[in-house]
């Protein structure tokens, strides 16, 4: 018998080692029960010591409950390989939620440096899973006898779904293939974090400093006092700063007298991340080739293939056709307003040929003309607050449910509000919902819904509620001006609440099916529908109201801002639709080593015919939805697909009464609580009686709905 003898030294260096990671875990938030309200994640406990731990804690957990699987000797079945793999990796996912979000809400060079590590290493155990033998071997055993274990639809549809994104994950791929693979999705989290970093980072950069007065001529009195905070807290007191951030962007370029401050915003803002040390042309073309060949890889004749397959649309062919529908009535619309507001010009003595940076003011002076509407008037009447209130309003006629505010619930940041949803009738704890609505340089642009919990009911009755956030960028208060809202504004903050609703009402079983994981194309769905409330006249009397004398809109103003619902709706419509065949033309490249990306855009806008006047909604190098990640590649489409199905079945509950009962309820259990749980269009058909139909975006748009694409129209591929 051999005997170790270990130096006393060595067993006092164990030991204490040993008592470490004791107290590491004692200490690490994420290593024990939050033991907070709701299990609301205790924010202010958490250090940046406490996520490498608990991540590195995380993968091991895991990567011991997919061997438990592995080794497990039964049959293979639903509940102990489908349902266990849901089950494995709490801890991780508990890191992670926290980690991506407040990553992308409350950055900083310490959340940059941990990015840094962490996504390629989460990217890399998370392909060692989907593509090990092994467990693949058992969820192909489900799946080929799953017609004969009398599985109920949705356990049927999440045993296809766990096998076919093993395959799409690279199963079925041979070793040296799988580490290809492994590698290329490595390469891929790095560069998506390297673009949305120069994003950021570029658009901190950008400012815009004002000294004289005269040049403010034309902006809104709040914009110019949030102008002159922004100065103050530069050190820059006595001068205005304006951002690229869109609620100081958007007012220089809606309302500013000066043509040349609109161009210098204008142009600053298309050419963010373009050049010099932030500049993502470079990226954008690394990302183009990394997923040309993982399509390849993967047998598919481009990446946009690849994205296509896995959602409603299911081909290419398919997406571009509906957006060719739009396209057409979009462009000749987006002419006629170019027309419109030319002669406008031309009658003021403008002495100007309408340029790209004089859309939104030449626009915005059109629709006082038209309409006679004041911007500052009407957003009198929205501030955040009475807002709030109306899509809680909202939520509580259509769907029974209650916010009560949370005021000492944990928070990540000061500007947080916390709220408890519950069932008006019962009482019942629904979920958590979180509201962030103001920009700051360590939160990136725009505007999304996500979770830091989500749900499930497993079948031994232990269940979960979700805990959901919205965040936005909102015009933020200034002196002792609240947040006043644009109507662009509210509309996005009535959609985010619709993802929010998605994700609170669910009440699907399974995790991969709750709430808002569902078909890209389709997870839309919810978020624009709810947009359609925002401006009917019933819902506008009861939460718009004016924010010094809390008189409700009056029937004027109402009836104005009908007429010009679906004023510059062409150019809106061709900026987005344009976007989107762009992303899918991406999609299609299969080389990408000779690649322009400046040229690439530029001659699918000459291809497509885009209005000189108008560009992309997103230029290339700050498409952050295509090219930040892989959520929205080949898929920005979506918003247009979702639409044809929420302006469709928004005419469902106009036919009915936009607050019937039976259409709530029916879009309530069909959609917003079955998740992903059923066929997308199979639960659409279920809540509207039939399937969509795309005149009904048309008129919503005000496009005219008798022009069809052309079949000769150019699309340009990318080879």
């Amino acid at each position: 018998m051999n005997i170790s003898i270990i130096p006393a030294t060595a067993v006092l260096a164990l030991s204490a080692a040993t008592s470490f990671q004791a107290m590491a875990a004692d200490t690490n938030p994420f290593l024990q029960p939050y033991n907070t309200v709701y299990n609301i994640p205790p924010f202010e406990s958490i250090t940046y010591a406490d996520y490498m731990p608990a991540f590195e804690q995380g993968i091991k957990e895991r990567n011991q409950e997919i061997q438990a699987i592995i080794r497990n000797r039964a049959v293979p079945d639903f509940d102990n390989t489908i349902l266990a793999l849901e089950q494995s990796g709490e801890l991780l996912n508990k890191v992670m939620l926290v980690f991506s979000s407040l990553n992308e809400t409350d950055s900083s060079p310490e959340m940059e440096a941990l990015a840094e590590k962490i996504m390629p290493l989460y990217s890399q155990a998370s392909d060692e899973i989907m593509m090990n033998p092994m467990l693949f071997n058992k969820v192909k055993q489900v799946y080929d006898r799953r017609k004969e274990l009398n599985l109920s639809a949705s356990q049927l549809r999440a045993v296809e779904q766990t096998y076919k994104q093993f395959v799409r994950c690279g199963a079925l791929l041979n070793d040296a293939d799988k580490k290809k693979l492994m590698q290329i999705n490595t390469e891929l989290t790095d560069l998506f974090l390297k673009f949305n970093k120069n994003l950021l980072d570029d658009t901190n950069a950008f400012t815009i400093v004002i000294d004289n007065a005269n040049q403010l001529s034309g902006i809104p009195a709040g914009n110019i006092a949030m102008a002159a905070e922004e100065a103050a807290a530069r050190g820059l007191k006595g001068k205005w700063v304006f951002t690229l951030h869109a609620p100081s962007r958007l007012p220089v370029l809606q309302y500013a007298d000066n043509r040349d401050l609109r161009q210098k915003m204008y142009e600053g803002y298309t050419s963010l991340a373009s050049q010099g040390k932030n500049d993502n042309k470079p990226v954008i073309k690394s990302i183009l080739k990394a997923r040309a060949e993982k399509a390849k890889l993967l047998g598919f004749e481009n990446y946009a293939a690849y994205q296509t397959d896995n959602v409603m649309a299911k081909t290419v062919d398919n997406a571009e056709n509906l957006l060719l529908k739009i396209w057409h009535p979009a462009v000749k619309r987006a002419n006629e307003e170019v027309k419109e507001m030319q002669q406008l010009a031309n009658r003021r003595g403008d002495n100007i040929t309408i340029q790209p940076w004089d859309y939104y003011y030449y626009a915005e002076k059109l629709r006082l003309d038209k309409y006679n509407i004041n911007e500052d008037q009407v957003r009198a009447y929205f501030s955040l607050d009475n807002v709030r209130q109306g899509i809680f309003d909202m939520a509580k006629k259509l769907y029974g449910v209650t916010f009560t505010e949370l005021p000492d619930a944990p928070k990540y940041n000061p500007e947080v509000k916390v709220y408890d949803m519950k069932d008006e009738k019962t009482g019942e704890h629904i979920a958590v919902f979180m509201t962030d609505y103001f920009p700051r340089a360590s939160k990136r642009q725009g505007a999304w819904m996500s979770e830091f919990q989500g749900a499930f009911v497993d079948p031994d009755g232990k269940s979960q509620r979700p805990i959901v956030y919205n965040v936005g960028n909102f015009t933020k208060p200034a002196g002792d001006t609240p947040s006043l809202l644009t109507l662009d504004e509210v509309e996005t903050m009535f959609h985010e609440f619709g993802h929010g609703l998605h994700g609170m009402l669910t009440k699907a079983h399974l995790r991969s099916q709750a709430g808002t994981n569902v078909d890209r194309d389709f997870v839309e769905l919810p978020s624009q529908i709810h947009e359609h409330w925002a401006m009917e006249p019933e819902m506008l009397k009861s939460y718009a109201r004016h924010y010094q004398t809390g008189e409700a809109i009056p029937d004027s103003l109402i009836t104005k801002l009908l007429a010009a619902s679906t004023h510059n709706q062409g150019f809106t419509t061709t900026e987005l639709v344009g976007a989107a065949l762009l992303d899918l033309q991406y999609g299609k490249i299969t080389d990408a080593d000779n690649v322009d990306v400046a040229a690439f855009e530029a001659n699918v806008a000459q291809q497509l015919g885009m209005p000189k006047e108008i560009t992309f909604r997103y230029r290339s190098p700050y498409f952050r939805h295509v090219f930040g990640s892989d959520g929205y590649a080949s898929g920005y489409y979506t918003y247009l697909w979702a639409e044809v199905l929420d302006a469709d079945g928004f005419e469902h509950f106009k036919e009915n009464g936009i607050f019937d009962p039976a259409t709530a309820a029916s879009f309530k259990a069909n959609v917003l609580e079955a998740g992903g749980s059923s066929d997308p269009m199979e639960l659409y058909v279920k809540f509207r009686g039939r399937e969509p139909q795309v005149d009904a975006l048309l008129r919503n748009r005000g496009l005219d709905t008798n022009i069809h694409p052309s079949k000769d129209l150019p699309i340009p591929g990318g080879k």
